[in-house]
């Protein structure tokens, strides 16, 4: 294995791949409406979550044991024993203690926020966070946004109090107190004169909250009516107590009319795209702030896609830019060849984004900034000026991951989880190239240290319940260092924990089955995917099931601890 440079391609459009994403945006919408439940349904599932009365106080004293965020602004996905409460012999004997589940859910997307005898859970689709209690599931508080949610969650204190930071779909900041679930201030995360998705999680730091923006254009683009596009990527700053935004960065200028018509004579704007999906690093030691993005979504393309950016931590001015795959312009329409998808001599069109966040790692004799991408590669930068360190890729990569939602990283290794679902041949791709699994490297060379090829597992009990057994067994989710070992997670639903210095398969669980919930509503569980798996406390936490991109749904929160 050796480092390689990128070759432009062009792919050509896929039907497998508009299947997919028109599955996206169907079960996107069911979701919506599925919100629509009648209140008194609602507030029956809700009660019956909730603990008995005196057993609803949160002891935020407690050691903080997971945020997707660390304390100093890094997302390593690594703890150790001492952080998670849990070795590595711990995780080679799981049994699950609990789950609760969540109706009209389709999927579970975010990581929560552990301290102590309390997870803090965002349940996405039903629109409310959750104070559950580690030991038995019940929820000592529930906070109702009023609408859909989005992120994972952020942790930090405030003049004393412990707060929880998160967005929602139509783009709102919701920071909350710690201990009672009270809203404390909403306010907009959105860039000036740009509006679009947050997906990353914010990021506390001191008196700040840094907002990752992903506009984009992505799925209008689809709608060949469209002057497509219009929306990019940002960051923005807000103060941490009142929300009053301090500075924002764009990815690019503002679209404009570019002059170029649609095959269809829709009128085409730009730049676009560029959206920041993933959750910033801190970098308090070089005051900078560290973003990764994604594809543009239509012409001029911009040196800001596919790339991972520095930001000056205290203005947000652009200080470096190390664009990984040039002239990227993708979106919807792309899918099914729809004339907002203009493919020009030099476009690549293949939607390599970062979908993860970039890890500061110190490798002995330097730092060094480490991120995968849905390509396939794992790349290592200088942090002080952008420069390409090392360089290592997994196949051809594919629009659903190569490397999906981010990487892992402990004192030695970074863990790469490649998805490659089946069916991606034809886009073009030869079939020897599609290698999910689990890959890791040494961080200090980039040398190739072990890797796990997962194969498909399908019964007749397991194709009952599983959509595409045989195409989706990949693992798309952030993977989760814990001690000495590494908890995976597949599309097919299986739980997986490795040695993480020799690779040695410790723990298999296949988390597709019915439940009986701590909460009384009808649990089963799906597709492993997103920021899904977590640890903290003596516990390791899964959200089972994912049902965007043709995969399987689930509603369950499941709780492991250690066999007795």
């Amino acid at each position: 294995m050796s480092s390689f440079s990128h070759s432009k391609s062009r792919v050509k459009p896929s039907l497998f791949l508009a299947a997919l994403f028109s599955a996206f945006l169907l079960s996107t919408q069911i979701a919506w409406a599925q919100q629509d439940t009648a209140d008194a349904e609602v507030e029956a599932w809700v009660t019956a979550t909730l603990c008995a009365a005196d057993n609803r106080s949160v002891d935020l004293s407690g050691p903080v044991s997971f945020t997707y965020t660390a304390a100093d602004g890094n997302n390593p996905r690594h703890l150790t024993a001492e952080q998670a409460g849990l070795t590595t012999s711990d995780l080679s004997n799981l049994e699950l203690a609990w789950a609760v589940a969540f109706p009209q859910t389709s999927g579970l997307r975010a990581a929560p926020v552990i301290i102590g005898s309390t997870v803090f859970y965002s349940a996405t689709d039903a629109g409310r966070v959750f104070a559950l209690d580690t030991n038995s599931g019940c929820a000592k508080w529930v906070y109702e946004s009023g609408t859909r949610l989005r992120s994972s969650m952020a942790y930090g204190e405030i003049d004393g109090q412990g707060i929880l930071v998160f967005s929602d779909m139509p783009g709102m900041i919701h920071t909350i107190n710690a201990e009672t679930g009270e809203v404390m201030w909403v306010a907009s995360g959105q860039a000036s004169g740009n509006q679009g998705m947050l997906t990353g999680t914010p990021v506390i730091h001191e008196d700040r909250i840094i907002v990752p923006v992903s506009g984009s254009g992505v799925i209008t683009g689809g709608n060949p009516n469209y002057e497509c596009c219009e929306n990019h990527g940002a960051v923005t700053a807000l103060n941490v107590r009142t929300g009053e935004k301090i500075w924002e960065y764009h990815t690019m200028p503002a679209a404009d009319y570019t002059g170029m018509v649609s095959s269809t004579g829709v009128k085409q704007r730009g730049p676009s795209g560029a959206p920041i999906w993933t959750t910033p690093t801190i970098d308090a030691e070089r005051s900078q702030i560290y973003v990764t993005t994604g594809e543009n979504t239509s012409h001029p393309t911009t040196n800001t896609s596919d790339a991972i950016i520095a930001l000056d931590l205290e203005t947000g001015e652009e200080k470096w830019v190390f664009q990984a795959l040039e002239n990227d312009m993708w979106n919807f329409a792309c899918s099914a060849g729809g004339p907002n998808c203009i493919i020009l001599e030099d476009t690549n069109s293949v939607d390599y984004d970062f979908g993860g966040p970039a890890i500061l790692v110190d490798a002995g004799d330097r730092d060094l900034l480490i991120a995968g991408q849905k390509s396939g590669d794992i790349w290592a930068l200088d942090p002080d000026t952008g420069a390409l360190v090392w360089n290592q890729r997994i196949g051809e990569g594919t629009a659903l991951g190569g490397n999906h939602w981010g990487i892992a990283t402990d004192s030695e290794r970074a863990f790469m989880t490649i998805n490659d679902p089946g069916g991606m041949s034809s886009m073009g791709l030869p079939e020897n190239t599609i290698r999910p699994g689990l890959y890791s490297y040494f961080v200090g060379t980039g040398e190739p240290s072990w890797f796990y090829e997962v194969q498909p597992k399908c019964n007749d009990e397991r194709d009952d319940r599983l959509r595409r057994c045989e195409a989706l067994y990949g693992f798309s989710a952030t993977p989760l260092s814990v001690d000495g070992a590494v908890i995976t997670g597949a599309l097919d639903g299986r739980l997986f924990v490795f040695n993480s210095d020799s690779g040695e398969l410790l723990f298999e669980y296949d988390t597709v089955q019915d439940y009986e919930t701590v909460n009384g509503v009808e649990g089963y569980g799906g597709s492993i995917d997103s920021h899904s798996i977590a640890a903290g406390s003596g516990m390791v936490f899964i959200g089972s099931g994912y049902g965007q991109f043709s995969q399987v749904s689930g509603n369950v929160l499941l709780a492991f601890k250690p066999a007795d």
